[in-house]
């Protein structure tokens, strides 16, 4: 009789120990699920909290052509004339790429190494520049400014001389459109060059103009862009179309050099 009482005793403790840890069982998950959705959540907020949008800065005519005749400077930024091609063409910015509203935005892939560089929009007022800043931010571009126009400033680095990015330049090359002029040391022209470049150094071109064609356009190049540039712009004092590449071969290892 004992022994039955017993079992009988330890059958309710049991039941009573399974009905209450029941409930608290099916609701694991449920409370678990809805700790992790809380975490994430948190993390979301904490996220953007950190990372709030940049801010488009300003920066004056004065300053800019200061950084466009400074080499070491101007190697710091990226100025975008946000302008037509034919606005482009007449006169721009010493070292400006040209990038037009019209189709800025469909073109960020062009730029997108540059997130976290400094990036220096620029228009005739200052207004399509700011509208293109202002889509920089929005993204991601993180060191943004908006440069006086061209029409309320006398700059004095207004040049012709079209500037292109290593890859651009690259593909201008291929196309066999153009006279390739590589303004580097005869040592490294040697040693590798563009295929079709002709060597010719700052100092020997007055000597050398004769002897280039000029039945075609011309591409410059060299170590930083530097000693090209000064070669393109006496080629578009001449009246010929000149296109620099501002990434030189220190910078850009895609020129294929043979």
């Amino acid at each position: 009789m004992n022994k039955k009482l017993n079992i009988v005793a330890l059958a309710l403790v049991l039941s009573a120990g399974l009905t209450a840890c029941g409930p608290k069982a099916e609701n694991a998950p449920a409370n678990n699920a809805a700790q992790n959705n809380a975490a994430a959540t948190a993390n979301a907020n904490a996220e953007t909290e950190q990372a709030p949008a940049a801010e488009v800065g300003e920066i004056t005519g004065e300053e800019l052509d200061k950084i466009m005749e400074d080499n070491k400077a101007k190697e710091k930024v990226t100025v975008i004339d946000v302008r037509s091609p034919e606005e482009y063409n007449e006169g721009h910015v010493k070292h400006a790429i040209n990038m037009p509203l019209d189709t800025f935005e469909q073109d960020l892939s062009k730029i997108e190494d540059l997130k976290d560089a400094e990036i220096i929009t620029i228009c005739n007022t200052g207004k399509k520049s700011g509208e293109a800043a202002k889509i920089l931010v929005d993204n991601g571009f993180q060191n943004v400014k908006n440069a006086q126009g061209v029409k309320d400033f006398d700059y004095t680095t207004i040049t012709k001389v079209t500037n292109v990015r290593g890859p651009e330049f690259v593909e201008l090359a291929k196309s066999g459109d153009y006279t390739i002029i590589d303004a580097r040391d005869a040592k490294d022209y040697d040693a590798g060059h563009v295929e079709g470049a002709i060597n010719v150094q700052e100092d020997e071109f007055d000597a050398k103009y004769g002897e280039l064609p000029t039945d075609k356009p011309f591409l410059t190049y060299c170590y930083s862009g530097n000693r090209s540039w000064k070669i393109a712009s006496q080629l578009s004092e001449k009246g010929h179309e000149a296109t620099n590449s501002l990434d030189g071969t220190k910078e850009f290892d895609g020129f294929e050099l043979k």
